[in-house]
């Protein structure tokens, strides 16, 4: 099993009350996770069942609370000891956490959860539990991680993070970055050998989001409008929102636009990154740009431009360091990302002196000293005062 590392936070966690809730899109290591810590529980007082199997959603779903605990002893569960009971697919048992919260209060079991959507892990569980969990979310691979799912030896890799451009290191790790930026980070389509393998796998996570999640959590049945839609968005990655231009070339009202929207931003398909100004209130009146959470799916769906998906990824990888947000002028003056408030990043295939003139003119603008480029290739004229693209995490 490979050591991803989210572990390290679970791991501490898992010696702690809370429930331990992990949540994330379907197919990057959940279950994986979940099995990981099992194997760290210092005792044999354990039950796991699997909420897509329906004895196990039957057993959840009884209406007599004192029913489901005799269930949970008739399956081995000893409830005077300490105990930990770990739940898979949570979201498949809307009653769930109203059951927990009844065993937690009662018996102090530990439990440890995975689920597929923050739409409805955070407002349901942030009724039903509050104060008596703690949400973990996990995300694809990033890329030190797709290099360890390779076998690489990644201590060599860490000595470039976020550090000038370094040839040497660029042509150690290139092809694998390549990959990385055509098949995103599923941990099963990193594994997969053969380019048809990965993209059958991604086709799959797709079919399995719209079909299975989207349509139990948000009761929508319009998954054609919905691929659509998806569709739509992969061409217009990395642009501004808008609602308006979308309704019309869906055939839906505005209003359920957004919904559509805000759905596929809570279940992790997309993010939303939103312009950095001044104030909040101006900031939430602008329109936000967005990005796939993997460029695998991106790529699947769309002929995309190659600097449209390396700025995707780029963008995901910043995002792992913090908030980012885009800067933008009427005049059109632009800032593709400033990080933490703090930094500014502009993204270029080719990076050229010249950009980072520009760069540092306008980061000057929100009176921030630290600006740097960000590139994919190598420069012809052996420019090199840049950060490569690999070494962004």
């Amino acid at each position: 099993m490979f050591q991803r590392k989210i572990y390290s936070e679970l791991e501490q966690h898992l010696f702690r009350k809370q429930v331990t809730v992990i949540t994330g899109m379907r197919r990057v290591g959940k279950s994986t996770a979940l099995r990981y810590l099992l194997g760290h529980v210092p005792h044999t007082n354990v039950l796991y069942l699997d909420f897509e199997r329906i004895e196990n959603r039957i057993l959840f779903n009884q209406t007599s609370y004192n029913d489901i605990e005799r269930g949970l002893q008739a399956l081995g569960l000893s409830l005077s000891e300490p105990s930990v009971v770990a739940l898979d697919e949570i979201q498949l048992v809307p009653n769930s956490p109203s059951v927990i919260k009844s065993l937690y209060d009662t018996y102090g079991i530990k439990f440890i959860v995975t689920g597929s959507s923050s739409y409805y892990l955070k407002n349901h569980f942030s009724e039903s539990l509050a104060g008596r969990k703690q949400i973990f979310e996990m995300h694809p691979l990033d890329f030190e991680e797709f290099l360890l799912f390779k076998g690489q030896d990644v201590k060599p890799f860490q000595i470039g993070k976020m550090q000038p451009f370094l040839f040497t290191f660029y042509d150690r790790w290139r092809g694998f970055y390549e990959e990385f930026l055509q098949y995103g980070g599923f941990p099963e389509v990193v594994l997969s050998e053969q380019p048809k393998a990965k993209t059958d796998y991604l086709r799959d996570v797709l079919n399995a989001y719209i079909e299975l999640d989207i349509k139990l959590l948000a009761d929508f049945s319009l998954s054609d409008t919905l691929y659509k839609l998806i569709q739509l968005l992969a061409v217009r990655v990395g642009s501004r929102l808008d609602y308006s231009k979308l309704s019309s070339l869906i055939g839906e009202n505005r209003h359920k636009m957004k919904d559509y929207l805000h759905l596929l931003e809570y279940t992790y398909f997309i993010h939303i990154v939103r312009p950095y100004t001044g104030g909040l209130d101006k900031e939430l009146s602008k329109q936000p740009k967005f990005y796939f959470s993997d460029t695998g799916l991106l790529q699947l769906m769309g002929q995309v431009s190659s600097g449209q998906l390396f700025e995707n990824a780029i963008a995901n990888q910043l995002a792992r360091l913090g908030l980012i947000n885009y800067y933008e002028r009427t005049t059109g003056t632009e800032i593709d990302f400033v990080l933490n408030r703090q930094q500014a990043f502009e993204v270029k295939e080719t990076c050229t002196p010249h950009d980072l003139q520009v760069l540092t003119d306008r980061a000057k603008l929100l009176q921030l000293t630290d600006c740097q480029l960000i590139g994919r290739n190598l420069p012809a004229n052996g420019f090199s005062d840049f950060i490569w693209g690999g070494s962004v995490w």
